[in-house]
């Protein structure tokens, strides 16, 4: 069954990856950052990209499409931030449900930090739900943890999926992986002795957990670094210097922590090694630092793919 999807706000295309692995083929990817939108046609010539803000796009000429995906803005409800919420110019959920309104897909599939779970946000969670409802959708939210899904990083994201009444009942939330993520150590190793570095197999037995989550991709960070200082510290603790982001891994005789690369960091985000990012080492890490792991959007992907399909086949067999 071929599946349909749109997606706004794509960044990288951490989300659009793993939902190319679910089974939806992109038919129009929104993003207003260059080196993102760069990064997408590195990768994916094939993919129908739009450069520009999401409010100027309309999905009117796009009904029929099966899904409508992204990862609008967090800074309105991250609490790194003043947590403005409706009240922040860059909150984008009203937009992502004018597209909803615009094409009627069959569901929809929208990601964001941990913060929009926040009590101060309960009523606006309500108005979200309910505006999709009196669009006949029914929606809910869930917090997921990307380490769940083998990705070697906690990185805690709320994700809200709305299907039409007469699908809803279809969908079920994926179950944690039964094998748990690999370690910093585990994940990087081989990267960390490309060059031969003496002392790799020393950090791997410090870097013995999973990586707290990936920070440091707002305009706001004056340069590529790994967070605040309770980040660094948590990366000190598994022998990373957060301080900032390696051009190469470490030589032969390197003495102290390394820090990490670029390609580094997203294989902690759950890419793969053959991705590749435009721009220069802050361009990249900032795409990197905003995006939605692979293999969750793909979890979910999944489940909403067996939902649609599911309800399909029980259409077909009452014809």
């Amino acid at each position: 069954m071929s599946l349909t999807s749109i997606e706004i706000c794509a960044g990288a295309g951490g989300q659009a990856l793993g939902l190319e692995q679910a089974g939806f083929g992109h038919v129009n990817l929104v993003e207003i950052e260059p080196p993102a939108c760069a990064t997408l046609r590195l990768n994916r010539p094939e993919w129908f990209v739009t450069e520009g803000d999401v409010r100027s796009f309309s999905a009117l000429h796009l009904t029929g499409v099966d899904l409508v995906a992204g990862g609008v803005p967090c800074p309105p409800f991250s609490v790194a931030g003043k947590q403005l919420g409706h009240q922040d110019d860059r909150d984008l959920f009203p937009e992502a449900i004018r597209l909803v309104d615009e094409c009627r897909p069959r569901a929809v599939m929208l990601e964001n930090v941990r913060g929009l779970l926040d009590a101060v946000f309960a009523d606006y969670r309500t108005t979200i739900i309910r505006n999709l409802a009196k669009l006949g959708y029914v929606a809910e939210w869930r917090l997921l943890n990307a380490s769940d899904f083998g990705v070697p990083q906690l990185r805690p994201r709320v994700i809200f999926v709305a299907l039409r009444k007469d699908l809803a009942h279809h969908f079920a939330w994926p179950e944690p992986n039964r094998h748990s993520a690999p370690t910093v150590g585990e994940a990087l190793g081989d990267l960390m002795a490309a060059r031969g570095w003496r002392g790799v197999e020393r950090w791997k037995e410090m870097a013995c957990d999973i990586a707290p989550t990936l920070v440091g991709g707002s305009k706001k960070h004056g340069g590529p670094d790994l967070g605040p200082t309770r980040a660094k510290r948590a990366w000190a603790s598994l022998g990373v210097d957060g301080m900032g982001i390696a051009d190469d891994v470490p030589e032969r005789d390197f003495v102290g922590m390394p820090r990490l690369t670029t390609r580094m960091t997203a294989r902690l985000q759950g890419f793969p090694d053959d991705w590749q990012f435009s721009g220069k080492k802050t361009a990249a890490y900032r795409q990197i630092g905003n995006a939605f792991p692979p293999p969750v959007a793909k979890a979910v992907g999944e489940q909403i793919k067996q939902a649609l399909v599911s309800a399909a086949r029980k259409r077909m067999k009452r014809a």
